[in-house]
């Protein structure tokens, strides 16, 4: 496989797994290598300039987390979201090219079907129907006035400063067990390195 080189990946064109989306609706398709910020961008202007009911994301194989990582951004920044998940494969085809083919051959392209986990979510200012599969309703919003907003952050900032004192003991714990380890592990250097960090 050395001297192939990947010439080109299609993937299979497939309908959207959503039923009753209007024929204009907006598919991101998020690749591996896009910038979150100009698909949110993208999105955005969608929803708020044209008026967009509603968007389709949509990304396979590596391109799934980020796919998601934009679902989450819109739905932190328009609110009050309908959102539904379908995971699915898709077939990617992928042609290799033999890039040294022996003398007086012809050059071989290989196709490869390769199966790859996909994702479509829809997100949908409108109500959608709670009872199909990958449903999520909106997060709840809280009522008008900003004093929720600011008591939740108090509320939540004071708990992590609860919770941030107690990760040290957990790590010291670990440094003795690890300390136990030494004599059986070639790593003990290691270890014996990184425990005057516990000290200061």
């Amino acid at each position: 496989m050395e001297n192939f080189r990947k010439v080109r990946t299609s993937e299979e064109e497939s309908p959207l797994p959503f039923p009753d989306l209007p024929p204009d609706v907006v598919e991101m398709k998020v690749k591996e290598g896009s910038k979150i910020r100009n698909l949110m961008n993208f999105a955005m202007a969608q929803m708020e300039l044209k008026g967009s009911r509603q968007i389709v994301f949509s990304g396979c194989g590596r391109a799934v987390t980020k796919t998601i990582t934009c679902v989450e951004i819109m739905k932190r920044k328009l609110g009050g979201l309908h959102q539904v998940t379908k995971v699915r494969y898709k077939t990617l085809l992928e042609v290799w090219e033999n890039q040294d083919p022996l003398a007086g051959s012809p050059a071989q392209n290989l196709t490869v079907h390769k199966n790859v986990p996909s994702i479509c979510i829809l997100l949908s200012r409108d109500p959608l129907d709670p009872n199909q599969t990958g449903y999520q309703p909106p997060e709840p919003r809280h009522g008008p006035g900003t004093q929720l907003g600011d008591a939740e952050d108090t509320s939540s900032s004071s708990t992590k400063g609860l919770k941030r004192p107690l990760p040290p003991p957990q790590e010291e714990l670990l440094t003795k067990k690890m300390q136990v380890q030494v004599p059986d592990s070639p790593r003990g250097l290691g270890t014996t390195d990184r425990q005057p960090d516990h000290h200061h």
